[in-house]
């Protein structure tokens, strides 16, 4: 009877540590779900987290854009007729060089979309292809197809010349190529506020998305 009253209180208390230990392991499980969510969470905002900040306000740097597109279609033919046909337009109203001599060069500019303002982006490069005495320029990227605009946001930016297929539009091509040839992805156009440039390459820049001020 000793050992039958010992083993119905042992078998008691066994019950009821693990009736406690239950609540106890899925209380801990919960927490551990909870921590790996959150961090799942950050993880996938570490992008828009870590975006650049811009050096101008949207509304200045989306004027300024408008402002060099209408000025580039109204001496331009050809980026009149190709406008209403591109998907997008990403204008870039002044690239400046930065330091003497051999140097980089910085922009900031606007994702136009039916005239409007959709996204901001930044382009850097180096100032090896800038002309004598030229300090600073402007650009446009048509972009012709959603192919080509999905391009601008890959995870390390947006590199010209690689991927979508594009053509440099300056001064000579500006009057020779018409609407009939078009079939790149991408038409660029560097212009200044003289009009188009010519003898300067945007090849290897590179164009990252930014916040605005």
């Amino acid at each position: 009877m000793p050992g039958i009253r010992v083993r119905g209180i042992t078998g008691i208390g066994s019950s009821q540590i693990e009736v406690r230990r239950i609540p106890e392991v899925r209380l801990k499980l919960f927490s551990t779900f909870a921590a790996l969510l959150g961090a799942a969470i950050l993880f996938v905002n570490v992008p828009a987290a870590a975006q650049d900040k811009g050096k101008t306000a949207a509304a200045e740097l989306t004027a300024d854009s408008q402002k060099a597109l209408a000025a580039l279609v109204a001496k331009v033919p050809l980026a009149k007729s190709l406008q209403p046909k591109a998907t997008a337009i990403l204008v870039f109203p002044s690239v400046k060089k930065a330091g003497l001599g051999i140097g980089g060069q910085y922009g900031e500019g606007t994702l136009l979309k039916g005239g409007t303002a959709a996204a901001f982006y930044k382009t850097t490069g180096a100032s090896l292809g800038l002309q004598a005495g030229a300090q600073q320029y402007g650009y446009a990227l048509f972009m012709m197809n959603e192919g080509a605009v999905a391009q601008l946001d890959v995870a390390k930016g947006f590199e010209i010349g690689v991927g979508p297929s594009y053509v440099l539009i300056d001064e000579g091509k500006g009057t020779s190529t018409t609407t009939t040839t078009i079939d790149k992805d991408i038409y660029a156009f560097i212009f200044n506020q003289g009009g188009l440039m010519a003898g300067l390459g945007i090849q290897g820049n590179k164009v990252t998305r930014i916040t605005p001020k």
